[in-house]
């Protein structure tokens, strides 16, 4: 779920603490209860670290969330990012990075130098505080850890689903940019929508 972010909070991010004042402000803006769910986010970033976008894939138990690379990685390529933080929070109040999350952030390090979208930072967030994996050292750790190095046939699926998103991408803007000049000619709508298979809210947002 894209998270709508103000015009103030589509910054060019500097370093961690640019990152969780925004993060903060999101998990507050959930109410007591969902705040006791773990969420996790994506930031996607541009060549110059400005935000492009932030999802929300996995909401999740009091202590886990799950996230599959295609969860992680499929809004980065319909929006052309380079490079990705991850941020999801502890309603235990802890900011300790587990074993299970570094595994976690090794892998998606992984299959991020794979399909050519970098893992800058891994934030673990609470109401109150954080912890960043980059200012831990962590980040530079994992890239040398030698595991999950992805190879055979998971490499060759990966592969293959970043050229099939990135196919599908493509068709949606050429769809976009035929519906936006159909609307431009004053074209009916439902015209459009039948020409296009775009939803009605996308042919009126263009």
């Amino acid at each position: 779920m894209n998270v709508r972010l103000t015009k103030e909070q589509k910054i060019k991010v500097l370093n961690s603490v640019d990152v969780y004042d925004i993060m903060q402000q999101i998990l507050l803006r959930e109410n007591k209860i969902r705040r006791n769910q773990e969420h996790f986010w994506v930031v996607g970033l541009n060549t110059k670290n400005k935000i492009l976008f932030i999802e929300l894939i996995g909401l999740g138990a009091v202590n886990r969330v799950n996230a599959d690379p295609p969860d992680v990685f499929r809004m980065a390529i319909y929006k052309l990012a380079v490079k990705v933080i991850l941020v999801h929070n502890h309603p235990s109040g802890s900011v300790d990075a587990s074993r299970g999350d570094q595994a976690f952030t090794d892998r998606m390090l992984k299959v991020g130098k794979l399909i050519n979208i970098e893992v800058v930072d891994h934030l673990i967030i609470t109401e109150n505080d954080y912890t960043s994996f980059a200012d831990a050292g962590i980040m530079d750790k994992l890239r040398n850890s030698g595991l999950f190095e992805i190879m055979g046939p998971e490499k060759r699926e990966l592969e293959q689903w970043k050229i099939d998103t990135e196919r599908k991408r493509a068709e949606k803007q050429k769809a976009k940019d035929i519906a936006k000049e159909l609307k431009a000619q004053g074209i009916d709508v439902e015209i459009i929508k039948k020409a296009t298979g775009l939803t009605d809210a996308a042919v009126r947002r263009l």
